[in-house]
């Protein structure tokens, strides 16, 4: 069987999975004695050196009350114990107790396997068998004592021989030192062997229990801390369980500590401090009063005793620091293992990373053995069932606890209930998932809470800077609740993008649904087109309302009513499509950081509309002919995006749009006028006016320190570049491609950082003696046939060319030749006649296109 997660008690019927013909239990061994007979001499050493090796034993408490009836937590004790080592001394049977306590170890060895290994203490096993001497007197008065339970007394009596006939040590002419070396050996060999039984039966442990074990390094003599963190469900806890079974019997002492974080919040940590205590030395009444106290009794009772101490699902500091707090605290050649869904803790707790251990989740195969052993009691799924099977393992993404749960419901059930309860897990996941998952989320602060909510509903698949810079906007410096959602395994960064669990979004997406199940208007976030369409048309979107986010657009036009928006004031991120307002929009909330409008129905912005704190406003095929008139304050806003609007005629005054970094107006084809204050935007990095063919001109100065990238592809009838002032040599990609430009400017000297320059297909007749040439890489000359025309005198013109050079062919030898860092030239289409020489003296180049032209050789400098 697989494994998984047992940190919440409710969220399954069983501990963790466990072959059936190996049952879980709660003691190795149980000693069954006179104690007046041996508790101070055979029985004490024998305990001691089952204790030393970390065989957790049983023996029961000589301060107990004696009576006609055996206390119930002895006889619980014994069903719980794997081996039974019963100590046959010369007074054995006078007990009664000793008898009941022989009784139900003979009825545990029949119906549960236990182990029963006798010892004949100065006794002959014979006499044992038989009841002579000693023992026959014995039952004499038991016989007269219980003649009314006469019953019970031949239970004893078959008990008693059934225990005396099974092949035990005999004390008679050895030492005790040695029986008791002999059966710590047997002991140990049979709980190994036990180990490895159920490591057979748990899918995917082995290698993930190897991988622990490494990091162990059990033989060193080091003290060593390792965690294992993950996600709940995850099987951390059973992979702690499994190595303390397998190894806690190398250690003087052990202890393993379930359920941390909940016995904590209930009962404190002096509890747990005395059961570490009581665990590792076997005494039950160890007491001190307060946390400090215990600090102090771990610390210097433990600190020569080679102990394995395990910690299940810690989740705050103070608990480390109560139980495991400094690495002093223990023997040479301890191991501490910590169990936990945050991994910062361990970080904090001088846990280095190369001793931590990622929980991994099962793998396809993994997931598909484990789950047909639940759903189907067969390591493959029944004939049928195959899809189904595979629609429950996509859905549980390898997390033990849901195959767990999904497996056990669903067994035994038909076809057509498989597909109903797959159906229901779309609208809402399964509670025993939910609610074990959740207790990382109830563990959040307040912040943490909303972002892993925005992550789950809206970003999840997202680009990693993208969804940053949006958080950015809405929570002031959100990067250490980015770190503590990865952290406690909530969300995962991986390609560059937002990822989370499949379950652990729809755990976000339920608690949302959870704020208002029957009105979706009185929720914090919308995502599914049903609810927005609903609050939108119905007008039905309160207050509570801080996000809409509408991935999938309804199919059709949708016809809404726009005065819901003067109820949702709120309102900070707006993301819709393909919706029309009949009667315009009058109000959008001022708390807006982010605006995603595809097919913008209105010409322009409300005029109330005061986007203080807008970051992103992305509109593209809208048919806003203007944003907004006069002058607006936008301090915050970084990025426009209005591609593809075809009725937009001129941008806005950008004087007060400071931190603008992004404008995106390509292929808005009537776009003719732009504004002079574009050219001041001094953070700007990109400006795309790509296919905007009615711009006939741009701003006649401009000094954009830190674009990076201008792109006029397609404008066709823009005639003149403006001027550079101050510096732009942050400018790396310049596109001029299909542009009427003739000429550049004196003042494109200024572009020292440029690496590809796009001159394709354009009007271009001269490059500027001053261009600059050292960085460039990529140059595109194709269709520039105006640049060899012989009307074009000062072509590729630099002070090295001598004035009387007027040859076009003679020109671009030149010009070329100063390119040394080019690596990429297209000179296709230009009408060459013939192929300049100094193509040969680019060391840089790698690419060269010559497609279109009239050469009919090539230069031997080509090679």
């Amino acid at each position: 069987m697989a494994f998984m997660d047992t940190e919440n008690a409710s969220s399954s019927s069983s501990s963790f999975p466990s072959s059936s013909s190996t049952p879980g239990w709660k003691y190795d061994v149980f000693l069954s004695f006179r104690g007046t007979d041996t508790r101070k001499n055979f029985t004490d050493h024998l305990y001691a050196a089952l204790s030393q090796k970390g065989i957790f034993t049983f023996r029961d408490d000589e301060k107990l009350e004696r009576g006609t009836f055996i206390a119930p937590e002895l006889l619980s004790a014994i069903e719980d114990s794997r081996f039974a080592v019963v100590i046959l001394s010369r007074d054995y049977a006078s007990s009664s107790w000793c008898l009941i306590e022989l009784a139900k170890i003979v009825e545990c060895m029949e119906k549960k396997g236990l182990i029963v290994l006798p010892v004949f203490h100065y006794v002959d096993p014979s006499d044992v068998r038989n009841q002579r001497g000693a023992f026959a007197e014995a039952f004499v008065k038991h016989q007269e004592r219980f003649k009314d339970k006469m019953e019970d007394v031949y239970t004893w009596r078959a008990a008693l021989t059934q225990v005396a006939s099974i092949a035990g040590w005999d004390l008679h002419d050895k030492h005790e030192a040695k029986v008791i070396e002999e059966m710590v050996r047997k002991i140990l060999g049979k709980l190994n062997s036990t180990y490895s039984v159920i490591h057979k039966d748990l899918v995917g442990i082995n290698s993930r229990m190897e991988e622990m074990v490494n990091l162990l390094a059990i033989g060193l003599n080091d003290v060593r801390f390792v965690g294992i963190c993950g996600m709940g469900g995850m099987g951390k806890t059973t992979l702690a369980r499994l190595i303390y079974k397998k190894l806690h019997y190398c250690f003087e002492g052990s202890s393993f500590l379930a359920n941390v974080r909940e016995e904590s919040k209930k009962h404190g940590l002096v509890p747990l401090q005395k059961r570490l205590l009581a665990d590792i030395f076997l005494e039950k009444n160890i007491d001190f009063l307060d946390v400090q106290w215990g600090i102090n009794m771990i610390g210097k009772r433990l600190c020569h005793k080679r102990v394995l101490v395990i910690l299940d699902d810690v989740d705050q500091l103070d608990q480390l620091e109560a139980l495991v707090g400094e690495r002093n605290w223990f023997g040479q050649g301890s191991r501490i293992i910590i169990t936990t869904r945050y991994q910062h803790l361990l970080i904090r707790h001088e846990v280095v990373r190369v001793e931590i251990y990622k929980a991994r989740k099962l793998n396809d195969d993994e997931a598909l053995h484990f789950f047909s052993l639940k759903a189907f009691k067969k390591d493959y799924p029944l004939e049928g069932y195959e899809d189904l099977s595979q629609k429950v393992i996509c859905y549980a993404q390898g997390l033990p606890l849901a195959l767990e749960v999904l497996g056990r419901f669903l067994f035994r059930r038909s076809v057509d209930e498989w597909e109903s309860a797959l159906c229901r897990l779309k609208e809402s996941p399964e509670r025993q998932i939910s609610d074990v998952l959740k207790i990382t989320f109830d563990g959040l602060r307040e912040r943490e809470k909303n972002i892993f909510l925005d992550i789950a509903c809206f970003f999840k698949g997202m680009e990693e800077d993208h969804v940053v810079n949006i958080l950015q906007a809405l929570y002031d410096k959100p990067k250490i609740d980015i770190v503590v959602l990865l952290e406690k395994s909530l969300i995962t960064i991986s390609f560059g993008k937002f990822w989370m669990h499949d379950l652990l979004q729809e755990l976000g997406k339920e608690i949302v649904r959870c704020e208002s199940p029957e009105e979706p208007g009185r929720r914090s976030r919308l995502w599914l087109t049903e609810d927005v369409i609903h609050v939108l048309k119905c007008n039905t979107g309160k207050e509570v309302v801080k996000s809409i986010f509408l991935d999938s657009p309804p199919r059709k036009e949708e016809r809404l009513n726009a005065e819901t928006f003067s109820k949702m004031k709120n309102l900070r991120l707006l993301k819709i499509s393909n919706v029309h307002f009949p009667q315009g929009l009058k109000y959008l909330s001022s708390e807006l950081r982010f605006i995603h409008w595809d097919g913008y129905p209105l010409e322009s912005m409300p005029t109330s509309f005061e986007p203080e704190k807008l970051v992103e406003l992305i509109m593209p095929c809208s048919l806003v002919k203007g944003l907004w008139k006069g002058i607006k304050s936008l301090e915050r806003l970084k990025l426009i995006d209005l591609r593809d609007s075809w009725n937009l005629i001129e941008t806005p005054d950008f004087t007060k749009v400071p931190s603008l970094e992004q404008l995106i107006l390509q292929h808005c084809t009537r776009l003719s006028k732009i504004h002079e204050s574009l050219g001041e935007l001094k953070r700007l990095i990109l400006l795309d006016l790509n296919g905007c063919k009615c711009l006939k001109s741009l701003p006649h100065k401009i000094s954009l320190e830190s674009l990076k990238v201008f792109i006029l592809s397609g404008c066709s009838r823009l005639k003149t570049f403006p001027e550079i002032v101050g510096n732009m040599s942050c400018l790396l990609e310049l596109y001029l491609d299909g542009t009427a430009i003739e000429e550049l400017p004196l003042s494109v000297e200024r572009l020292t950082g440029l690496i590809k320059l796009d001159l394709s297909g354009s009007a271009i007749r001269e490059w500027s003696r001053t261009f600059p040439s050292n960085n460039l890489k990529i140059l595109s000359l194709s269709g520039c046939e105006a640049l060899l025309s012989k009307s074009s005198n000062r072509f590729f013109n630099f002070p090295l060319m001598p004035r009387r050079s007027t040859c076009p062919m003679g020109m671009l030898q030149r010009s070329l030749s100063g390119l040394c860092s080019l690596t990429q030239l297209d000179l296709s289409y230009c009408n060459l006649q013939a192929i300049p020489d100094v193509l040969g003296c680019l060391s840089s180049l790698t690419e060269l296109y010559l497609m279109g032209n009239n050469f009919v050789g090539l230069p031997k400098s080509i090679i």
